[in-house]
């Protein structure tokens, strides 16, 4: 009998014919985790190295992928709100991020004017570009590394 045994003797009224159970292949469970559902993302097999890079000021977070994307989008959109809509962002976390790196860095990286026959506007300093370019090679080399 494959994958079957018996207990207890068979000429008794209590004797069971069991399955046996095969050992799970690849049962693991994944706790929630959701692998590959970044737009253009295509899992690895195997075990694969990953990293996130940002960085600290006094222990608190001045620069990430998220802030320098919002940064980039500014720059490209003139507008915080503008730039929030294009990454599905609220206006408020925009917001709050700007004025977190604002007061972080020891220039402002984002100069914002209110009011005014056009509205106002939002522009990225000189000082914002650089830190974006710096944070971009910070993490490219941490990914070659990696890589290697």
């Amino acid at each position: 009998m494959t994958g079957r045994y018996i207990v207890g003797n068979i000429g008794c009224p209590e004797f069971i014919i069991m399955n046996k159970k095969k050992p799970a292949e690849n049962n693991i469970p994944e706790f929630g985790i959701k692998h590959g559902t970044r737009s253009g993302h295509r899992p690895e097999s195997g075990i694969v190295v990953k990293s996130k890079v940002w960085l600290e000021k006094d222990g608190k977070l001045f620069m990430g992928f998220g802030r320098a994307t919002l940064l980039e989008r500014i720059d490209e959109l003139g507008s915080i709100s503008a730039a929030a809509r294009s990454m599905k962002l609220a206006y408020r976390n925009a917001w709050l991020w700007v004025e977190a790196m604002n007061r972080l860095a020891p220039y402002p990286l984002v100069v914002k004017s209110t009011g005014g026959s056009r509205g106002g506007y939002t522009r990225l300093t000189e000082d914002g570009r650089k830190i974006i370019k710096e944070y971009k090679e910070k993490r490219a080399s941490v990914r070659e590394i990696i890589n290697k």
